[in-house]
């Protein structure tokens, strides 16, 4: 049996552990280091930032640009590191997302991604998310609803 993903408030004694977390070399370039993402977090107040852990071992990383009362529930950072990808935690770690953007009343999720051969857009379709046709900065953004319309 596949240990329990969960998302944990990073602290003082595990921030090394998550800036070490890294995607496979193929995938450089695709998202920002995890310290560049817990840096720009600490200055955005919309930001909401946890690491990804599977059982007890730092498995990811996931930033997201929260505004509940405006019901903005936007994916801007997600990675899992190259030793835990294909073993199901980030599907786990984004369906976790998913029931905090319904918790907080949205009725979608947001995200883009860098397309390439290495890219995750194949995985962020596998679970329902769809092309809107726009692309900002080089990335195409996709949106899942959450109004059961998937």
């Amino acid at each position: 049996m596949a240990a329990e993903t969960s998302l944990r408030e990073i602290t003082k004694e595990t921030v090394r552990e998550i800036t070490k977390l890294d995607v496979g070399p193929d995938q450089g370039g695709l998202v920002a280091p995890n310290s560049v993402s817990i840096a720009e977090a600490h200055f955005e107040p919309k930001a909401w930032f946890r690491a990804i852990y599977s059982g007890e071992e730092p498995a990811g990383f996931a930033m997201v640009w929260r505004d509940p009362p405006e019901g903005v529930f936007y994916i801007w950072r997600f990675m899992v590191d190259v030793r835990f990808q294909g073993r199901g935690v980030g599907r786990q770690a984004l369906e976790l997302l998913i029931d905090e953007a319904r918790a907080d009343g949205a009725s979608e999720v947001t995200l883009s991604v860098v397309p390439g051969p290495t890219s995750a857009l194949g995985f962020y379709e596998s679970l329902g998310f769809e092309p809107t046709g726009a692309v900002h900065g080089g990335e195409t953004e996709l949106r899942l609803a959450l109004d059961g319309s998937r």
